[in-house]
């Protein structure tokens, strides 16, 4: 009977740390560290905070510097601490989905000119992480039945 403990003279063990595929933290295939729910893992795509960086504020020239911060400045930059008792989230009244949209395209795929006002328009599914940022933030809301 084989012994399936390894030893360090194992080539597949340097300095403690393993190289097998079972032995990783990540996971095999084409996933990615955690799992979102799609079925590729970059469908999900990135989308970058919403706030200046530091390096856009006061005294970043030389003059700046030199001159220095009032305290009105700085007063001006604080930012109030958040109230724990206020609502989490911004779920106004459903308005907000669960579910990611995909990409909307037309019935005829926009094959022909259109005849009429209204825009009617199929979702395809989420597009190999194509999306604008736009096409991101659609979500689905579910019909009231």
């Amino acid at each position: 009977m084989e012994s399936t403990e390894r030893t360090a003279g194992d080539p597949e063990i340097y300095n403690g740390y393993s190289v097998d595929d079972e032995d990783q933290p990540q996971g095999f295939g084409d996933s990615l560290v955690d799992d979102r729910g799609l079925k590729e893992p970059l469908d999900e795509g990135y989308s970058p905070p919403e706030r200046w960086s530091a390096a856009q504020g006061y005294g970043n020239t030389e003059a700046e510097a030199d001159r220095g911060e009032s305290l009105d400045q700085r007063l001006r930059q604080e930012v109030p601490d958040e109230d724990p008792n206020a609502p989490v989230g911004e779920n106004v009244g459903g308005e907000v989905g669960d579910r990611r949209g995909g990409r909307l395209v037309e019935d005829d795929a926009g094959a022909r000119s259109d005849t009429d006002s209204e825009l009617y328009a199929v979702d395809v599914g989420i597009d190999g992480a194509g999306a604008s940022a736009e096409e991101a933030a659609v979500h689905v809301i579910e019909a009231e039945v």
